[in-house]
């Protein structure tokens, strides 16, 4: 029988609106976050934390593209502090966020 979790279709924006929280995305859904995670183990394969750093991390090529600063890029995708999110993007592509900046 279908539940809740495996009728929803718009995963990538949720991810957006929950910005990078099991927690709100969990609150989203309208399920506890232990109900999002086994959902996520046994239909993706991995945790809802790790999947919600993807779908952020596949947002921030096209952000990079348009921005002009690392902080501004931080910013737009619901960074609080410049660090976190040059030490997350580092951590997932292996490389800094820098290097994607286009020249002006």
């Amino acid at each position: 029988m279908p539940t809740p979790l495996t009728q929803i279709k718009n995963w990538p924006e949720l991810a957006r609106q929950a910005n990078g929280s099991v927690t709100a995305l969990a609150k989203q859904c309208g399920v506890s976050v232990r109900t999002l995670e086994r959902h996520f183990l046994k239909q993706m394969g991995k945790c809802p934390k790790v999947w919600l750093i993807e779908q952020q991390q596949d947002d921030v090529v096209e952000v990079l593209k348009k921005c002009t600063c690392i902080k501004e890029a931080a910013a737009n995708l619901g960074y609080k502090h410049t660090q976190h999110f040059s030490r997350d993007f580092k951590a997932f592509w292996g490389y800094c966020p820098t290097e994607m900046i286009p020249p002006r």
